[in-house]
């Protein structure tokens, strides 16, 4: 929305998200605990800020140049696929019965989505802007998978606001001079684009928030599968805010997605009360 309303640059979008986690430094500081988090952990720390602000800047990227549905679904399958393959490798982390298919059923969902326009993109520069912006999407997903398999590696008292801010300060040390070099600043000219900038840094520290302390409790892969929720909200805001047109196939894989969503919760809430009886 904040690009339609004034066509912001996506590496200024990406530095506007950053300014809003800057201010966590002074919770920090008031805890007496260090910005950079201990130093034996400080590497991968900063190793999971840098992959988050890669996905993030990959995915704004994307939905400058493909429908915003499409770029969420895209980032999302990819994430929730490469989160699952790469918890099973690397730490052998199984999925019961039930997750897996939540999770191939979420998948299935955003292929219905996304495969028609896979199947009609258009030959030249244009068809090759389109393919690029699927190839970022991808490469999103695939950073916002292994930034959360760093994060779990974490374990350190205020490891959540520490991450939060280095977020901000990475990308904002990163965004800040491509912004000028790669692209031109777009100062925000009326209400709609302030109020889209400011919801975008807002909304996303939230989701920042959640999706850090989500994956310490469950597997990252239903952690994703549950965040393909985003992709039902962009084809909603899509349709109703952009006014772009939104295929039957689209409305068909947002319920698939739903339905896996609410399969994955269903199964991991009873477990987590079958746990709580057996103590």
């Amino acid at each position: 929305m904040a690009y339609q309303a004034s066509h912001f640059p996506s590496l200024e979008l990406l530095i506007c998200r950053c300014l809003f986690h800057l201010p966590i430094a002074l919770l920090l500081k008031l805890r007496g605990d260090p910005l950079l988090g201990p130093p034996d952990v400080r590497g991968r720390a900063c190793l999971h800020a840098l992959l988050n602000v890669l996905s993030i800047g990959c995915a704004y990227s994307a939905v400058q140049v493909v429908p915003a549905g499409n770029a969420a679904t895209v980032r999302k399958g990819s994430s929730t696929v490469c989160s699952a393959l790469l918890a099973f490798c690397l730490e052998s982390q199984r999925l019961s019965g039930y997750d897996w298919c939540g999770l191939l059923g979420s998948t299935l969902g955003l292929i219905i989505i996304v495969g028609p326009g896979l199947g009609t993109l258009q030959e030249g520069t244009t068809g090759l802007y389109t393919a690029l912006g699927y190839v970022l999407a991808f490469l999103g997903g695939l950073a916002l998978s292994l930034g959360l398999l760093v994060y779990r590696s974490l374990n350190f008292p205020s490891c959540l606001p520490t991450v939060a801010f280095l977020f901000g300060l990475v990308g904002l040390v990163g965004s800040g001079p491509g912004l000028f070099m790669l692209q031109t600043p777009v100062l925000p000219k009326d209400p709609l684009s302030w109020s889209c900038v400011g919801a975008v840094g807002i909304l996303a520290l939230v989701s920042f928030v959640c999706v850090s302390y989500a994956v310490t409790k469950a597997h990252p892969a239903l952690v994703c599968a549950v965040l393909h929720s985003e992709v039902v909200v962009a084809l909603m805001l899509q349709y109703y805010v952009l006014y772009e047109t939104v295929a039957p196939s689209d409305i068909m894989g947002a319920g698939v997605v739903l339905g896996s969503i609410a399969i994955i919760t269903a199964q991991n809430l009873s477990c987590e009360r079958e746990g709580q009886v057996e103590k």
